[in-house]
Parts: structure tokens; sequence; C-alpha cells
């Protein structure tokens, strides 16, 4: 088991940053890949970004590319997510998620075995 809390949510102005926090407790961190996903009212999760156990290979949604940076610390058992140049359309729940094939990216919601509780971003414009 583990368990995921996410932190570091918030109002921002438009072009404004954030970084997320996903701090993970259990089994060991660096057993599993992480992903961030991100929820607007209205419409479906969608992925943001994934990071493998080493960090050594990341993806990102066409949409964040360039603004979003995804990073983890397996010391700390805490994965990241820094959003930079912030827009109203981010505006969404964000979640992390944790999947137990540790060199795999997973785009998709269901590899995912454990999911936090959700920090939400507001963007102003």
């Amino acid at each position: 088991q583990v368990q995921l809390v996410e932190s570091g949510g918030g109002l921002v102005q438009a072009g404004g940053s954030l970084r997320l926090s996903c701090a993970a407790s259990g089994r060991t961190f660096s057993s599993y890949a992480m992903g961030w996903f991100r929820q607007a009212p209205g419409k479906e999760r969608e992925f943001v970004a994934a990071i493998t156990w080493s960090g050594g290979t990341i993806r990102y949604a066409d949409s964040v590319e360039g603004r979003f940076t995804v990073s983890r610390d397996n010391a700390k058992s805490t994965v990241y997510l820094q959003m930079n140049s912030l827009k109203p359309e981010d505006t969404a729940s964000y979640y992390c998620a944790a999947s137990s094939r540790p060199d795999e990216l997973a785009y998709r919601e269901s590899p995912y075995d454990y999911w936090g509780q959700g920090t939400q971003v507001t963007v102003s414009s």
C-alpha cells in the first residue's frame, strides 16, 4: 500500500507559478513510476506528466510542455510538479498517482495503482 498526499495548490494570477508536492508513505517510493493528472470542472481527468522511478524518463502532455517540470526526490519520497507561466485553462484539481511499473510511463489512468486526494489550482485571468 502507498498513501499519497498532494500539497501546494492555491490561487494564482495568470503568468504566475506554483509548485505542487506529492508525499508518499508506505512501500518503497523508488518502486513506483509517478504521474500527475488534473481534472477541471465538467471535464474528464487528463494526463499532465509522468516520471520513471529514477527520473531518467519524463513525459508531458502537449498542453504543459515547456511550462511544467516534474521531478522526484526518492530520499524524501516526494514527487514535484513545478508549474510556470500558468494559464486560466490550467485551473483544475491536480492528482498524483503511483504505478507499480517503475520503468514505464503511463498516460492513461488504468496503470496507476494508487491516487492522492488532489489539490486545487485556480488561475485567475
